[in-house]
């Protein structure tokens, strides 16, 4: 069996894997139009901070036992009666199955000065779009990151237009290079889509602690563009001057390709359960994928939708399904820890606020399970708060030692001082649900060092917020007395 996979990003990477660990004998071709390996997109804030290099980014391939991996090979046309794609250079790729994993495309606003698309996304009719002018860029791909880096070499000062999660982590990197930044945002408050007015206000306070200015509910008008610099015009007649802007206003699906080949599509591309489109030999999966009224835009579903969709062209589950998993937003960056889940209201709301130390807690209960929660700053709880979420398990009856972190009159919750005190199920991965037993047997197994470690268990490969713990535990593993075998015996 031939399976074509458009799309060599996080999810389209990951189904590779998935099948070649399944099933030798499927034939896997990964067509990817940028002409890179495939890299954790969601890590490239950290490059853009300058704490990791290209090649930390990059995930291991899935090239080899029957997976053909073509990076720099845009796809340009699909043709459904013959099974088969066609690349911007003219070769033609059949298939069995074909598995669209396009992901999405930095959205530009319909604002005077900038121009109405990307100017690298190849197109399918027509020409090229207009280019973006010389200090402006987007952030989404590892292409955007070099130019922004770039431009940051001769600049002083930028503004991040966005205030959505993508646009404060491009905040952040940047304030590490040492620029001078402010975050232009539309809406009244910092990350609306998952945060309430509270925790904005605790954020922007904590942002602007670490040098980062905000400007909210503030409409731009026209972005005005020289070759040292770019002015942004807001309502009401304030300007803004800086050397270098960033776009961070969103990212759409990407699915011209599915539209052109007669698919249904939506908002993104329509599929079933199964992760099928309205063709049964052509599946999406990833931001591109539309299932339930759902686009996708965080890796955990996307890993998922892999998952179900090997599991099916394998035969290993034939009746494999897509559920939305409970999704967590996280933002962690040096002096910034956020995370927020689920339910905004409910029937039980527990909130606790303290500005000055940057810190907000957020529960949502329903019955005596946690609904939904957002925990910003320094708290001790935020582990345990994110895995009784994830798992549906019932909440403690103190709920002010989640609040809080401890509980009134006690000492605050503790903190496990060495992985030798951490529980084996504790979860280590959230992204990938690797606990500290499942890094321990790896260890067992014969992995000597964080990288076999993350090659076996791909932990540390979704956020990446988990790689210190992983690094410690490696460490602890490798410094115990004991043998490998025998620890946690």
């Amino acid at each position: 069996m031939k399976v074509t996979i458009i799309g060599y990003g996080m999810a389209g990477s990951r189904l590779a894997a998935e099948l070649r660990a399944r099933n030798a004998d499927v034939k896997v071709t990964v067509l990817g139009a940028e002409p890179h390996r495939a890299y954790n997109r969601i890590m490239l804030s950290n490059l853009l901070a300058g704490k990791v290099g290209e090649a930390d980014v990059e995930i291991t391939e899935a090239a080899g036992h029957g997976v053909d991996v073509r990076p720099g090979s845009a796809v340009v046309a699909i043709d459904r009666a013959a099974r088969t794609v066609t690349t911007a250079c003219g070769d033609i790729h059949p298939y069995d199955h074909l598995v669209l994993a396009t992901g999405g495309e930095a959205v530009i606003p319909a604002i005077p000065g900038l121009p109405g698309s990307r100017p690298d996304d190849p197109p399918l009719t027509g020409a090229k779009a207009e280019p973006l002018p010389d200090r402006v860029a987007v952030f989404r791909t590892l292409d955007d990151c070099r130019r922004i880096l770039a431009v940051a070499e001769t600049a002083r000062t930028a503004i991040v237009l966005g205030g959505g999660l993508l646009g404060l982590e491009a905040a952040r990197g940047l304030t590490a290079r040492g620029l001078s930044v402010r975050v232009v945002h539309a809406v009244d408050r910092l990350m609306n889509r998952q945060i309430d007015t509270g925790a904005s206000g605790v954020l922007t306070r904590t942002l602007e602690g670490l040098g980062i200015g905000c400007v909210l509910d503030a409409e731009t008008e026209a972005v005005e563009s020289t070759p040292d610099g770019v002015t942004l015009r807001l309502a009401g007649g304030r300007t803004l001057d800086a050397d270098l802007l960033v776009l961070a206003c969103g990212v759409r699906p990407e699915t011209g390709l599915a539209r052109a080949a007669g698919l249904d599509v939506g908002r993104g591309v329509l599929v079933d359960d199964a992760m099928r489109t309205s063709d049964p030999h052509v599946w999406a999966i990833g931001d591109c994928a539309e299932h339930d009224g759902v686009v996708g835009g965080l890796v955990a579903p996307a890993w998922e939708q892999a998952r179900v969709v090997a599991s099916r062209l394998t035969g290993e589950e034939p009746d494999a399904v897509y559920r939305q998993p409970a999704v967590v937003t996280r933002l962690k960056a040096t002096g910034i820890d956020l995370a927020a889940m689920g339910a905004s209201t409910g029937p039980e709301e527990l909130v606790f606020s303290d500005p000055a130390r940057g810190t907000y807690a957020r529960l949502v209960i329903d019955g005596d399970r946690l609904a939904g929660a957002i925990m910003l700053g320094d708290n001790p709880a935020i582990g345990t708060v994110i895995q009784l979420f994830d798992r549906g398990t019932p909440v403690p009856s103190d709920r002010r030692a989640l609040l809080l972190g401890r509980a009134l009159g006690t000492a605050p919750v503790a903190v496990a001082e060495s992985p030798a005190l951490m529980p084996d199920a504790a979860t280590v991965c959230q992204c990938n649900n690797v606990s500290k037993g499942a890094l321990v047997r790896c260890w067992r197994d014969g992995a000597r060092s964080v990288g076999d470690v993350v090659a076996a268990t791909r932990a540390t490969t979704g956020c990446g917020t988990c790689r210190e713990a992983v690094c410690g535990i490696v460490d602890w593993l490798s410094s115990v007395d004991s043998p490998a075998s025998e620890v946690l015996a």
